[in-house]
């Protein structure tokens, strides 16, 4: 079995959306909701990094698009990745653990991965698939579409998502911005065959919790609490988030089942991070809290008034 190479020139050659072949979206998921656009691909020359947006949603080196799942839990569900456009299999790699970096061994970046050579010298390569999910074999003739594993941990990452590579003769291409211009916000065509949104950064979860979570909580998906109790220590909401930037405000609200405002708070970010989690709350009163259902409000504003992204929760508070 060949392994997927992992080193590859990051100086996009100028090419245009009629170039390239159209591809289709390589995660089966609903973009916003189970599946996120994160990180795009580095676009900066130097040892900066931005996106093609010239936005900070990259990293120094980065070569791919990456779309991850809300958390371990939505991985766990299974997540199918596809091929993005026809062609035949080069290449493949099965068999890493699903733990991401600190599971990894030398020579791993990628982790599992199917690597897929189309017409005119193009490629796609699918890295960071689930142990034991891949579905195609060497020298297989793919279409548009079909199945090559799930969305999965391995390799060198931090979060469950694909990375997704697309190559022209052997070098990087940003299917966002293919001409690799340098310009942000030129509307130049993508590479993409339906339009695909630009949001730069999600509220990827929230819900409620009887006392702070932990951020393992967050991560694997198992900080949301559907009913809490009245001799629960206190009522927190938390929010999970990615692509936030120094300045920008989360603004978290909790409103009674009147609709009284129970409890509110603004939390400035301080810095970008990738993914990153907060939360605010009150401690129960002496009796407890009155019981119905309660709701939470999370909103992501930037420069001060533009509401990046917005979603609210709820949880019933039992008598």
């Amino acid at each position: 079995m060949r392994v997927l190479p992992l080193v590859f020139c990051l100086c996009a050659l100028p090419v245009s959306a009629q170039d390239g072949p159209p591809l289709v979206f390589p995660v089966d998921c609903t973009l916003g909701e189970t599946c996120f656009l994160q990180q795009f691909v580095d676009h900066d020359p130097g040892p900066g990094a931005r996106d093609f947006a010239c936005g900070p949603q990259s990293y120094d080196g980065h070569t791919g698009t990456d779309i991850r799942t809300v958390d371990m839990a939505g991985m766990v569900a299974g997540m199918v990745v596809v091929a993005a456009a026809d062609g035949v299999v080069r290449a493949l790699r099965d068999g890493v653990p699903d733990g991401g970096t600190t599971t990894m061994a030398d020579g791993q970046g990628c982790g599992n991965g199917v690597a897929l050579t189309h017409a005119d010298g193009w490629e796609t390569q699918y890295c960071h698939l689930m142990q034991g999910s891949i579905s195609v074999t060497l020298g297989q003739t793919m279409t548009a579409g079909t199945p090559l594993g799930l969305i999965g941990y391995s390799g060198r990452t931090e979060f469950p998502h694909l990375e997704f590579i697309l190559r022209h003769a052997g070098r990087v291409i940003d299917p966002f911005a293919p001409s690799a211009a340098g310009t942000c916000g030129s509307g130049e065509p993508t590479l993409w065959q339906d339009p695909l949104p630009h949001v730069p950064g999600e509220i990827l979860a929230a819900g409620f919790a009887p006392e702070m979570p932990s951020y393992e909580a967050i991560k694997t998906g198992a900080a949301d609490h559907g009913q809490i109790g009245p001799t629960d220590p206190a009522l927190v909401l938390w929010a999970y988030l990615h692509s936030a930037r120094g300045g920008d405000i989360l603004r978290l609200s909790i409103t009674n089942a009147a609709g009284d405002m129970v409890h509110a708070q603004d939390v400035t970010l301080e810095r970008n991070q990738a993914q990153l989690f907060r939360a605010t709350g009150r401690r129960s009163p002496p009796a407890g809290w009155p019981p119905g259902l309660y709701t939470g409000a999370v909103s992501l504003i930037r420069d001060g008034a533009t509401v990046i992204d917005s979603l609210t929760t709820r949880v019933v508070i039992t008598p």
